[in-house]
């Protein structure tokens, strides 16, 4: 006689399975309730291994797009679908700790003699600038922020973003849209007060 524990536990594996029947005949609403019996588990350890919000959510993201991508490869001989989730959860992460320490590892290259670099006031003004712009992204909300790395920073087209999330073109488009306004104005703003205290 099974307990009222591995009961529960038996519902939710057969809820997550048939989630993932439903993810292999490309259905987005079973996306969708897979994301949201998950997704606390997923970002909780992707947390834990990263120690950043803003890496747990990334990673948090890239899982559910393998899931979605790849989600008749689950095996049901292997395992339950939580464990097989959270090992490409734990893939993920290491694999984003492993890119960190690479980009952290890289020198940065030197200046040639007499550059602007080499002016005080030129540097904190980058200085400023690269902060302003962290401060600004930061405020985004975290969805607007991805799509904005995503865009921006690894290149990706609006195609390729709303294959990432996945999401349809129009709603891609129009968050970068509204990330780009909050950016321009966060961004005038500072710049406004700056001028403010230097006159």
């Amino acid at each position: 006689m099974p307990t009222a524990m591995e009961s529960t536990i038996d519902a939710q594996e057969t809820a997550l399975r048939e989630a993932l029947a439903g993810i292999v005949a490309r259905r987005q609403d079973a996306l969708a309730r897979f994301y949201d019996e998950t997704v606390s588990r997923v970002y909780g350890l992707a947390l834990r291994i990263t120690a950043r919000s803003d890496a747990a959510e990334e990673i948090a993201a890239d899982v559910y797009m393998q899931v979605w991508n790849q989600a008749g490869r689950f095996d049901q001989g292997r395992g339950c679908v939580l464990a097989w989730l959270l090992t490409i959860c734990r893939s993920r992460a290491i694999d984003y700790l492993r890119r960190a320490d690479q980009a952290e590892s890289w020198a940065a290259p030197p200046e040639a003699e007499g550059s602007a670099a080499d002016d005080p006031q030129d540097l904190l003004m980058a200085l400023e600038s690269g902060r302003a712009v962290a401060v600004a992204l930061e405020a985004l909300p975290p969805l607007q922020r991805q799509m904005l790395a995503l865009a921006f920073f690894r290149g990706l087209t609006h195609e390729d973003i709303a294959r990432h999330f996945p999401l349809p073109l129009g709603t891609v488009k129009t968050h970068i849209r509204k990330a780009l306004a909050g950016l321009r104005k966060s961004l005038s703003s500072r710049m406004r007060a700056g001028a403010l205290r230097r006159s």
